[in-house]
């Protein structure tokens, strides 16, 4: 059988999985807060930059569904030209009028608004995260979950305080065939698996230096720093954020943590590792392009359990051989990339190469095994809101496919990496306690001072 021909048995599975999921769904009572969530559930977006594209492309296409009833109702971004922006392009391609916030604040407060989605930096997301469930909102927070492992665990505390639907933004967890490829795996595809290793590997050209400017008109650089240090405004420091460690968390908080929540959905790890080394080096861009960025372009890291199982992480930014066929053989979203998960088993091995594909190869010969794949290699946008919006309806935290308590623990192990190799040593880790052994420099990157006024509360 063709590896990349998905079983007529197997999408009809899926389907009839599918199928049963959503008709849980909706048989949940649908009030809520005095509400009857058989109305619209009105949403609005938060933080205009280039994720809030798919989420607002994800909520023009639901208000197309009668079942699921969202109205997508406003957009906010405390930069004037990209909430003009916003507002103009969304109230066209949605057909109806997009209201404007300049300050999320005022989202949250408005009791017209329902739930809200946060594209924000990295450095925001647990904040907005917690301030959206104090409000009463429903959240929908992108990727990692939060900026360190303190803040993760209070966004936790604050989805279950509140009792709000908290969906992280990793898609793969509500794609079809993806679902398909973990229940086979947890089946025994590829028998007792040993071994799970993730790779990012992306180019990432010169990121620039830090040359400091004025603050550009129209933007709110005090706001936009929000919880983090306010630094000197510069094109760096607003548009490389991903690689600079107050804003950022490098590559592997970036693409890294889809494919480590991929090996640890896949691993059954529903506990933080216990050991954590990483060696990594910036040499691409510290020596070759003199740039500014803090965060490695080269990292290896590798995680162990109290159970014994290990995963490996892998990130380059630079020219590279391919791994497990992907880029060469399997193209990733961003065709030059090879970007994938890889489970080593028994009987064979899986890999995952994108958002929406799986491929399995048994015995000695590697002969093809089940499979499923989308042309294209799309990214799970669509599903994951929609999984989402069902789950407002519901009520139901464990209707939703990637809650946030998943998503805090996947985003943990990037930044367990990131503190491994920032401190240069192997860090041992208490997994309950959520707290690092014996060291306390590495202990002190669990969190960050706090600045006033955008303080991640002890008690949320």
């Amino acid at each position: 059988m063709d590896a990349r021909i998905m079983t007529e048995k197997n999408r009809r599975d899926v389907l009839k999985s599918t199928a049963v999921a959503t008709a849980a769904t909706f048989a949940a009572p649908a009030i809520v807060r005095g509400r009857n969530l058989n109305d619209k559930i009105r949403v609005a977006i938060v933080g205009m930059g280039g994720r809030a594209r798919a989420h607002a492309e994800s909520l023009v296409e639901l208000e197309n569904e009668s079942d699921v009833g969202v109205e997508f109702a406003g957009v906010c971004d405390c930069d004037e030209a990209k909430r003009k922006s916003a507002e103009l392009v969304w109230s066209q391609k949605s057909g109806h009028a997009i209201k404007t916030y300049d300050d999320m604040r005022r989202v949250l407060d408005d009791k017209n608004i329902d739930a809200v989605t946060f594209a924000t930096p990295n450095h925001w997301h647990s904040l907005n995260a917690i301030w959206g469930c104090q409000a009463g909102k429903d959240v929908y927070v992108e990727k990692p979950g939060s900026h360190n492992i303190f803040e993760g665990r209070k966004m936790v505390e604050a989805a279950r305080k509140y009792d709000r639907i908290v969906q992280h933004g990793t898609q793969c967890r509500s794609s079809p065939n993806i679902i398909e490829g973990i229940t086979k795996l947890h089946e025994g595809v590829i028998g007792e698996v040993y071994f799970a290793r993730g790779i990012a590997y992306k180019i990432r050209g010169n990121l620039g230096q830090h040359a400091p400017r004025p603050v550009p008109d129209g933007l709110d650089w005090d706001a936009w720093c929000g919880p983090a240090p306010v630094h000197e405004f510069s094109n760096f420091q607003h548009r490389r954020w991903h690689w600079i460690w107050d804003y950022g968390n490098g590559e592997i908080g970036n693409q890294g943590v889809h494919q480590m929540d991929i090996l640890r959905w896949g691993l059954k790890l529903d506990d933080h590792p216990v050991q954590v080394s990483s060696v990594g080096t910036n040499y691409m861009q510290e020596k070759v392009h003199q740039s500014s960025a803090e965060t490695p372009g080269v990292l290896s890291t590798s995680l162990k359990w109290a159970n014994g199982q290990m995963v490996e992480f892998e990130v380059r930014d630079w020219y590279t051989n391919a791994e497990a066929g992907f880029r060469d053989t399997y193209p990733f979203v961003q065709k030059d990339f090879p970007v994938g998960a890889i489970f080593l088993g028994s009987e064979g091995t899986m890999i995952i190469p994108d958002y929406s594909s799986f491929y399995t190869f048994l015995g000695r010969k590697r002969e093809p095994g089940p499979s499923a794949f989308e042309e294209g290699s799309p990214i799970s946008n669509l599903p994951h809101f929609r999984n989402w919006a069902m789950a407002v309806r519901s009520r139901r935290r464990e209707d939703l496919t990637a809650e946030i308590e998943q998503g805090h623990k996947s985003s943990a192990l990037c930044h367990l990496a990131n503190i491994a190799y920032r401190v240069d040593r192997t860090v041992q880790f208490d997994p309950h306690k959520e707290q690092i052994l014996g060291d306390d420099q590495a202990a002190a990157l669990l969190t960050r001072p706090e600045r006033e006024g955008y303080a991640v509360p002890q008690e949320v």
